[in-house]
């Protein structure tokens, strides 16, 4: 597989491929490596929206998040805050519920260990539970799809190389990698592996994307993204579910 960028850098100590990305610079020092929205659709309807942005500082970065739902005059509202070090290590990830329920966590990371700290209501009395993962491990919460992009640029910067002046990945060879999902306070191993490249149609354009698999406990989910390595697909054939990059 190759993707048609002649500048790649794969440093994970960074996390991102900024030589590949176009980065919107500030005079901060900041750069907005991705912003924008995902639509959720089942059975061609959409049901929900998740509006994020990626941004990288010379101390790491952050990719915030929120996502909204109204689906059958239920409403429902989740934010989140994931801060990575330099070397893309977790330093602190929050996530809040806002509506139905006002659900709140917060996962630091310890010697060894993770803790999550959270509760269901405000007047609660926080709550902690260990995990024994390393700070490398990846966040992989619920409805927070621009969290499966970033662990994708990890994948391609631990497992592809450069050959030619592109990048390339071996075909159906699987990586794993370890993640914790806050939401369902819950940790689990999944797998990527680079598939192919396909032609879709994407909002009544042809485009020729790249296919991911990431596979976990509850299934495959496809992924695919363009040659900015920007998620612009994502299909989970469990749940009947389309993400799309609007």
């Amino acid at each position: 597989m190759k993707f048609n960028r002649a500048l790649i850098i794969v440093a994970f100590a960074a996390l991102f491929i900024s030589s590949v990305l176009y980065c919107e610079g500030s005079s901060n020092g900041n750069q907005m490596v991705d912003s924008g929205s995902f639509g959720v659709f089942m059975q061609g309807q959409r049901v929900a929206t998740e509006k994020f942005s990626v941004e990288q500082n010379p101390n790491g970065s952050v990719i915030t998040s929120e996502f909204k739902s109204d689906q059958g005059g239920q409403k429902a509202e989740q934010s989140s805050e994931l801060q990575l070090t330099a070397n893309g290590e977790l330093r602190r990830y929050e996530w809040k519920e806002t509506s139905p329920g006002k659900t709140q966590a917060v996962v630091t990371p310890g010697q060894d260990m993770l803790t999550e700290r959270f509760t269901n209501s405000p007047q609660d009395k926080p709550q902690e539970k260990p995990f024994y993962l390393p700070a490398s491990s990846s966040i992989l919460d619920d409805y927070f799809f621009v969290q499966r992009e970033v662990l994708l640029w990890r994948y391609l910067a631990t497992s592809c190389h450069q050959e030619g002046g592109a990048l390339k990945c071996p075909q159906g060879q699987k990586t794993q990698f370890g993640t914790l999902n806050p939401h369902a306070r819950n940790s689990s191993p999944v797998e990527i592996a680079f598939s192919a490249v396909e032609k879709l149609q994407i909002h009544g354009t042809e485009r020729e994307l790249s296919k991911f698999t990431l596979t976990s406990d509850s299934g495959d989910w496809s992924i695919w993204v363009d040659d900015h390595f920007k998620v612009m697909r994502i299909l989970i054939t469990s749940d009947l579910t389309e993400v799309v990059r609007d």
